[in-house]
């Protein structure tokens, strides 16, 4: 097998692979005995793994546990065999990186001799992505219980953290956004702790919020926070991203990509697009839209499109590359 240095180009919407691969049927039997991981965890006895850590090692009995805690914090599955150490290996590295993002997502370790069932259930989206499996590791987004596909082999971390960067905005934007425990399970006692960062109870109650559907909570809250500390990012961060969850949650997908094809010109049609690009993950092709219109503008309509490229560059973060390379473009298209 070879490394595919590709990564995959998903749009990172939970939408977009809904029924495109059955995975409800796992955990309703299937060959016993769970993977055993480097540390030791795993299945034993008949005993299943614990889901709620920063590593859980699935199997076809506890994988329906696993899809239905990607409803509440995001997961990166890993596929690895014994005969490849190298993929068992890059289970630690995404731990690490897990624990680097504090927890706003899980990995998910499969052992693929162990897990048939799982295997069964992913070989048709993977065959669809990949085509032959060339490489291992094989490792994935679970968002919402749907699979996406991110690459085979090992890849270099820097590609993998923009990667994941993308998945955890597309995760912000369906509500996704519990954190897992820090600890990992099978870790020795010697092992240095690591403490997991407390969460400002303001922040929590809008996650919580945000979980619940209660986007009018969520809002009040991170509110709160800006009030009581103006600087905090994350509140900033926190409160655009609701905003645009709020004005998005009412809007009819193919009745706004109708609109905007049909009206090219037209201020509200294509700003409720660029909102459905982010949601989706399509970072880029919102901001393009925004700044061709820009350009298409004069006057008060092109000060209205400016104001909500500004919003749309505050749910991504102003650190971000794109928003550099989109804020450079806009003071071109400007002046």
């Amino acid at each position: 097998m070879r490394e595919n240095d590709a990564m995959t180009q998903q749009p990172f919407s939970a939408a977009a692979l809904r029924g495109a691969v059955d995975l409800s049927s796992l955990g309703k039997g299937g060959p016993s005995g769970g993977p055993q991981g480097a540390s030791g965890a795993g299945a034993a006895g008949g005993q299943e793994p614990p889901t709620s850590g920063l590593l859980v090692h699935a199997t076809d009995q506890n994988f329906t546990s696993v899809l239905n805690g990607t409803a509440t914090v995001p997961a990166v599955l890993v596929l690895w065999a014994d005969q490849m150490p190298e993929s068992r290996g890059y289970v630690d590295t995404l731990v690490s990186l897990a624990r680097s993002y504090e927890g706003r997502f899980r990995v998910v370790a499969v052992d693929l001799a162990a897990s048939p069932g799982i295997t069964q259930a992913l070989t048709p989206v993977l065959q669809q992505t990949f085509g032959q499996i060339s490489a291992l590791p094989v490792v994935m987004g679970l968002l919402s219980g749907q699979p996406m596909p991110f690459f085979l082999g090992a890849q270099p971390e820097e590609q993998v953290r923009q990667l994941l960067d993308k998945f955890l905005e597309a995760a912000v934007a369906n509500g996704v956004t519990g954190r897992a425990d820090l600890h990992v399970q099978g870790e020795e006692p010697g092992a240095p702790e690591q403490e997991e960062p407390e969460v400002p109870p303001l922040h929590q109650r809008a996650y919580d919020a945000i979980d619940a559907g209660d986007l009018d909570g969520a809002a009040a809250a991170f509110d709160q926070a800006l009030a009581e500390n103006p600087a905090d990012e994350e509140a900033r961060l926190g409160r655009a991203q609701v905003e645009l969850l709020r004005r998005t949650q009412a809007l009819d997908p193919q009745a706004v990509r109708e609109a905007a094809a049909e009206r090219p010109d037209d201020v509200d049609a294509q700003t409720r697009a660029a909102d459905l690009d982010l949601v989706g993950g399509h970072v880029e092709d919102a901001f393009t839209r925004l700044l061709d219109l820009v350009r298409r503008t004069a006057g008060e309509d092109r000060d209205r499109v400016r104001q909500h490229l500004l919003g749309l560059f505050d749910v991504i973060g102003q650190h971000d590359e794109r928003v550099v390379r989109a804020r450079r473009a806009l003071m071109s298209a400007l002046f």
